[in-house]
């Protein structure tokens, strides 16, 4: 992004914050610019924030922006980015904020971390820009109400991002959204994007009914298939072997096609095993890593099995 192209955009940025624009935009820059932070009143320290101590609280307190207005630009310049039959990369997650001793705190609800706790969840969709680094552009950050829930939050976020999004979307999720629950909401909320699940090795799949024999109700579920028990694994569709990954070492990929989750059982995915080859510095083996395929597209199918 050149200097003008950025000067248009914080532009652009700044009057969407509504109220308290300019303590706001400085504790922005604030934040971006500190590298570590004991507590939130550190951030006025900064030389970017030109104002006293108690302007770090009060725009916070003050400033009200356009949570989806803020989306749609950012929208507007990652599309500039990438060629509109490119997918754009979003990745999806809860995050628990434990408050156990707040009390008066409004609408809490119990979240896990590291166990059940009392707090506020907060769901964040979130653009990934680079195949490799660190670097996310958060498009949508919420809370989770206590009439919501994190599927259902997230649900709603990705159909806004795919709505407004000319390009296709492709969404990376973690285990929690793994199951039948996200499968339901994609389909009801009638969203159109691919998305890649991290799947719980308890989970249970089943494949693809056999021919109806004629006599009573057709069946939907065909031979139940669990991650975590090889007994029950089916035939590998496909399968490759990757001999020597730069960073990975050799890596075994296997998938299974045209599975199900029970309770969703109109929606076919692709199951996806990827195995490390190469014991941990242990000598125990790396934990298997198993993923979820739905959506338009398909996973590239190869012709031979390795």
């Amino acid at each position: 992004m050149n200097s003008e192209r950025l000067k248009d955009f914080r532009q652009a940025a700044y009057e969407l914050l509504v109220r308290a624009k300019d303590a706001t935009r400085e504790l922005m820059d604030s934040v971006m610019t500190t590298p570590n932070v004991w507590c939130l009143a550190e951030f006025s320290l900064n030389p970017l924030f030109n104002r006293h101590r108690p302007c770090v609280y009060e725009a916070l307190q003050d400033c009200r922006p356009d949570r989806k207005k803020l989306m749609l630009l950012y929208l507007e310049q990652l599309q500039k980015e990438a060629p509109p039959t490119e997918h754009i990369l979003v990745a999806i997650d809860h995050t628990a904020w434990e408050r156990p001793d707040a009390k008066t705190l409004k609408d809490r609800t119990h979240e896990y971390q590291r166990g059940v706790t009392v707090g506020q969840g907060y769901s964040t969709i979130a653009w990934i820009p680079e195949a490799q680094g660190s670097w996310a552009l958060p498009l949508l950050h919420e809370r989770i109400s206590s009439g919501s829930s994190p599927i259902l939050q997230a649900a709603s976020q990705l159909k806004l991002v795919c709505e407004q999004s000319v390009n296709p979307v492709l969404a990376v999720l973690a285990r929690e959204y793994g199951n039948a629950c996200w499968v339901l909401a994609l389909t009801q909320a009638s969203i159109f994007a691919d998305c890649l699940m991290r799947v719980r090795k308890n989970a249970c799949l089943w494949s693809a009914p056999p021919a109806y024999s004629g006599r009573g109700r057709p069946r939907k579920h065909g031979q139940k298939m669990r991650p975590g028990d090889p007994n029950t694994w089916l035939q590998a569709d496909t399968a490759i072997e990757i001999d020597e990954h730069p960073e990975l070492g050799k890596v075994r990929v296997r998938q299974w096609l045209d599975l199900h989750f029970y309770r969703a059982a109109q929606q076919k995915i692709n199951l996806i095993l990827v195995e490390r080859m190469k014991p941990m510095s242990n000598g125990q083996p790396f934990p298997p890593l198993w993923l979820a395929w739905i959506g338009e597209r398909t996973l590239p199918k190869r012709n031979s099995l390795v």
